[in-house]
C-alpha cells in the first residue's frame, strides 16, 4: 500500500536531474536486503540516500584503472609475525639420462632435465625452441592453448640464452627453457587481451613483474596462453581450450593454456594464476602439476586483476621439481603490488620425510575406490587412495583433522564484489555484451549483481573470513600440510581465502585419463609440499606418462 508522501515524490528529480528517491523505492529494496523498516524511517532516510547517490555519481567521475589495488590489504597472517626470509632449494639426487634422440622425448621430458642437458652442451635453447615451435603448429589448432605465439621473440631469447651459456655465463635452472604466459600477464608491444573479446586488441606498454623475473632468469617466452574470458572457465573469444587426454573435452579453467601446452608438451613450463580454482582445476583435468603459493608470495604487478585480495599467481609444469625452479624465480615482493611479500622459501628434497606430520580426514576419501571399468583383479586403485597409501610407505605421520564448520558460501560475496569493481568500466559501457559466454553463471550477469550487494553485508564477510582463518589456523596447528582430493571438505575454497598453499599433482591414469590429488601446505610452507609432492610423484611413477597426440 502507498502512502502519501510515498506518493509525492513520484517523478520528481533531484537538483542535477537524477530521479529523486521515493519511500517506495526504499521499501522495495527492503524485501531484497532482507531488512525492514517504517513509513517514518523511510521517509527519514530520503536526505541521505539522495546524497550519497550523489557521491556515487561523483566517485565514477575518477579514473580507477584495473591495476589500481584498494588501499585495505590482505593479510594471510592477520597482522602477526612472518618468517624469517630464508631461501634454499636443494633437489633431491638424481641420475641424468641421456640426450633422446625423438624430439617427442626431448619436448615431454620435465623441465629440469631440459636444463640438464641445455647446460651440459646436450641440447640448445634454440633447438628446444624450435621443437616445442613446431609442435604449436601441428597441435594447437587441436587444443586452442595459445592466443599468441612469440616465435620472432623466443628465437631471439633462445640464441642470446645460447650466446651466454657459450660464454660462461649460466643464468640458473630456466636459463634457455622456453615457457607459456597466461595471456593476462602484459608484455609490451604483445597482445595481452585477457582472453576476452572487448580486450582483443589490447597491447601494453610495460611488463608483468613476473615476466620481467623469467627474462633475467633466462628463460624464453615462446606463447601466450588461453584463459577464460576474464579468468573464468576455459572459453575464450570463440575457442575453448581442449585437455589433451580427451580432446572432446575442455581443459577447465581458468589458466586453460598454461595447464593443457604443458600436459601436451608444447612447452617446457607455464605461468597460470589462480583465484578460486584457476590452477587446481585445470592442472587436475590435464594431468599437469600445479603450484598455488602462499598470498602474497609472487608479486601481480602487470597482471590482470580479478580479486585483489584473492589473486595469486603460481607455475604450472610437469614435476614437482620444475614448481620449485619456477617458483624461485618469480617469488619476492614488488612495489607495484602492495599485498606481495617476501617469504622464507626451504625445500630440501633429500630430506627423509619421517618427522612430517600430514592431515586427512577419512571422510574425504570414503567411497572412493575402484573407477567405473577398472580391473579389481589388477588391483587398479584411485590416485587419491594410491597418494595416501604411498604416505605411509614413505613412512609420514598421519593424523586425523577436523576443520571448522562455518557458512562459507556467504565468502563469495567477497569475490563477486571485487570483480564487478575491477571490472566497473566493462558493465556500464555494456561492452560485457562483446563476450561470447552471456550465461547466468558467466561473468556480465555476476558483474550486474553484485552491484546490488548491501556494503554491510561486505564488511561482514570480510569479518567471516578473518574467523576462517583463525580457525583453519587452529585446526590444522599440529600437522605440516593436509591431503586430500582436490575438490573434497571445500578445502579449495577455504584455502584460496585463507591465503595457504597448495599442490596439485598427478597420481594416477584411470581410464585413458589423469587423475591427481592435491597436498594443502602451511602459510610459507611451499617447503613442505614440495618435499612430500616429489617423494609422491618418485613413488607413484605416473609423472611422465603423456597424451596420445600423434
Amino acid at each position: 500500500m502507498s502512502s502519501a508522501s510515498e506518493n509525492s515524490t513520484a517523478g520528481a528529480q533531484e537538483g542535477d536531474g537524477r530521479p529523486r528517491l521515493s519511500p517506495a523505492d526504499v521499501a522495495r529494496a527492503e524485501g531484497f536486503l532482507g531488512i525492514a523498516f517504517t513509513d517514518a524511517e523511510r521517509e527519514q532516510m530520503l536526505g541521505d540516500l539522495g546524497r550519497r547517490v550523489g557521491r556515487f555519481e561523483r566517485r565514477r567521475g575518477a579514473e580507477l584503472p584495473n591495476a589500481l589495488a584498494p588501499a585495505e590489504v590482505f593479510d594471510p597472517y592477520l597482522g602477526g609475525p612472518t618468517p624469517p626470509v630464508v631461501r634454499r632449494l636443494t633437489p633431491p639426487a638424481t641420475t641424468a639420462r641421456p640426450l633422446p634422440a625423438d624430439p617427442a622425448d626431448i619436448a615431454f621430458a620435465p623441465a629440469f632435465e631440459l636444463s640438464g642437458w641445455i647446460r651440459a652442451g646436450e641440447l640448445t635453447s634454440v633447438r628446444l625452441t624450435e621443437i616445442y615451435l613446431e609442435r604449436i603448429e601441428r597441435l594447437d589448432p587441436q587444443l586452442h592453448a595459445c592466443i599468441t605465439v612469440t616465435a620472432e621473440l623466443a628465437l631471439a631469447q633462445a640464441k642470446r640464452a645460447d650466446e651466454e651459456l657459450a660464454a660462461g655465463r649460466w643464468r640458473g635452472p630456466l636459463h634457455g627453457l622456453p615457457y607459456g604466459a597466461k595471456d593476462l600477464f602484459d608484455t609490451a608491444g604483445i597482445a595481452t587481451t585477457w582472453g576476452a573479446e572487448p580486450y582483443r586488441d589490447r597491447v601494453p606498454d610495460g611488463t608483468a613483474v613476473v615476466v620481467e623475473h623469467l627474462e633475467r632468469a633466462g628463460a624464453v617466452l615462446i606463447a601466450k596462453t588461453s584463459l577464460g574470458a576474464l579468468a573464468y572457465g576455459d572459453l575464450w573469444f570463440d575457442q575453448r581450450t581442449r585437455n589433451p587426454w580427451n580432446l572432446e573435452q575442455g581443459s577447465s579453467g581458468s589458466s586453460a593454456g598454461s595447464a593443457s601446452g604443458v600436459a601436451a608438451g608444447l612447452f617446457a613450463f607455464a605461468l597460470g594464476t589462480e583465484t578460486y580454482g584457476s590452477i587446481v582445476s585445470p592442472s587436475m583435468r590435464c594431468g599437469a602439476t600445479g603450484l598455488r603459493p602462499t598470498f602474497g608470495r609472487v608479486p601481480r604487478s602487470g597482471a590482470m586483476a580479478l580479486c585483489w585480495s584473492l589473486d595469486k599467481v603460481g607455475p604450472i609444469c610437469r614435476s614437482v621439481q620444475d614448481t620449485a625452479w619456477v617458483l624461485a624465480a618469480i617469488e619476492g615482493a614488488d612495489a607495484g603490488d602492495p599485498m606481495s611479500r617476501d617469504l622464507p622459501l626451504l625445500w630440501d628434497g633429500q630430506r627423509p620425510l619421517e618427522e612430517l606430520t600430514v592431515g586427512y580426514s577419512p571422510a574425504w576419501f570414503d567411497g572412493i575406490g575402484l573407477l567405473e571399468g577398472d580391473d579389481d583383479e589388477a588391483g587398479v586403485a584411485n590416485g587419491d587412495l594410491a597418494c595416501l597409501e604411498a604416505l605411509r610407505d614413505l613412512g609420514v605421520k598421519l593424523v586425523e583433522v577436523e576443520l571448522p564448520e562455518l557458512p562459507l558460501d556467504p565468502l563469495l560475496t567477497l569475490l563477486e564484489v571485487e570483480a564487478a569493481s575491477a571490472f566497473e568500466e566493462l558493465t556500464r559501457s555494456n561492452r560485457d555484451d562483446l563476450l561470447t559466454w552471456q550465461d547466468n553463471a558467466a561473468w556480465p550477469n555476476t558483474f550486474r549483481s553484485a552491484w546490488t550487494i548491501p556494503a554491510p553485508e561486505f564488511l561482514q564477510a570480510q569479518r567471516l573470513r578473518r574467523k576462517l582463518c583463525e580457525a583453519y589456523a587452529a585446526a590444522t596447528a599440529h600437522v605440516d600440510l593436509l591431503i586430500s582430493p582436490s575438490f573434497a571438505a571445500n578445502l579449495l575454497l577455504i584455502t584460496n581465502f585463507t591465503g595457504h598453499p597448495c599442490l596439485c599433482l598427478r597420481s594416477a591414469i584411470q581410464n585413458g585419463r589423469p587423475t591427481g590429488t592435491t597436498l594443502w601446505g602451511q602459510l610459507a610452507g611451499e617447503g613442505d609440499l614440495l618435499r612430500v609432492g616429489t617423494a609422491l610423484e618418485a613413488r607413484l611413477g605416473v609423472a611422465r606418462l603423456r597424451p596420445d597426440l600423434g
